[in-house]
């Protein structure tokens, strides 16, 4: 358990990936860090390879009771980074199954209702309470039909992640006009491309998982006047939802 004195983190995903970046920096800020992870083999190595300040937490986002069992294990929680997602195609939403929507959105988009929701009665209890969504900047519909930083608009591919995500996108507005009366600062991360195992796209990219977690920790820990309701790249600059 966490002493009282001491700010905790929970990230969910965070076995491998952007994920495992986010959870390394935020322990080496000093948090206590809950490292989320569906399998707890893999957790392990990831908790062994962080070291000081990582704790492991079976925690698979698609399943109530795992969710509920994990709530129930942390006392005391400050951040939450809302980081596993999937996305099992590229394709366009015509060539795309119902089934595969109902299992991105499973992961996207109940998942983290299901984690938010069950650790808001710890969060609360915090004096400043972060809850970070990693998005995608190819949720933006902005960026999606007309020029941007990130990607050539117009494809129309890998339909139910980017959808999800734009789902996720509403969420995090929505979360966050609830909850700043609680002095919560909820916001969206957009993380750039980077090389992880997401899908085969980005694994052939070269962008490093480790700036993209930068961007995750400073929304992690915010000041009291920082921004809530955002949708941030991992540079800090707001992208258009």
């Amino acid at each position: 358990m966490v002493a009282m004195n001491e700010r905790a983190a929970l990230v969910t995903g965070a076995n491998k990936g952007i994920g495992k970046h986010i959870a390394r920096l935020l322990a080496a800020e000093g948090l206590t860090v809950y490292v989320g992870s569906r399998d707890a083999g893999r957790g392990q190595r990831a908790v062994e390879e962080i070291g000081a300040g990582a704790r492991l937490l079976v925690l698979d986002v698609s399943d109530p009771d795992g969710i509920a069992k994990a709530a129930a294990y942390v006392d005391r929680l400050d951040v939450l980074v809302n980081n596993a997602g999937i996305s099992p195609s590229l394709a366009p939403p015509a060539d795309t199954g119902v089934e595969e929507f109902r299992r991105t959105y499973e992961t996207n988009v109940f998942g983290v209702v299901a984690v938010t929701n069950a650790f808001l009665p710890v969060l609360r209890r915090s004096p400043h309470p972060r809850i970070v969504n990693i998005s995608s900047g190819t949720a933006s519909l902005t960026w999606s039909t007309s020029p941007n930083p990130q990607f050539t608009p117009g494809s129309g591919g890998a339909a139910a992640y980017r959808s999800s995500k734009t789902a996720l996108n509403a969420l995090t507005v929505l979360y966050a006009q609830t909850l700043e009366q609680d002095g919560f600062k909820v916001n969206a991360l957009a993380p750039g491309l980077r090389a992880t195992d997401l899908n085969p796209r980005a694994a052939a990219a070269g962008g490093d998982p480790a700036e993209a977690a930068q961007g995750a920790v400073r929304l992690a820990l915010l000041p009291d006047d920082g921004p809530t309701g955002g949708f941030f790249s991992w540079d800090g600059t707001p992208v258009p939802w």
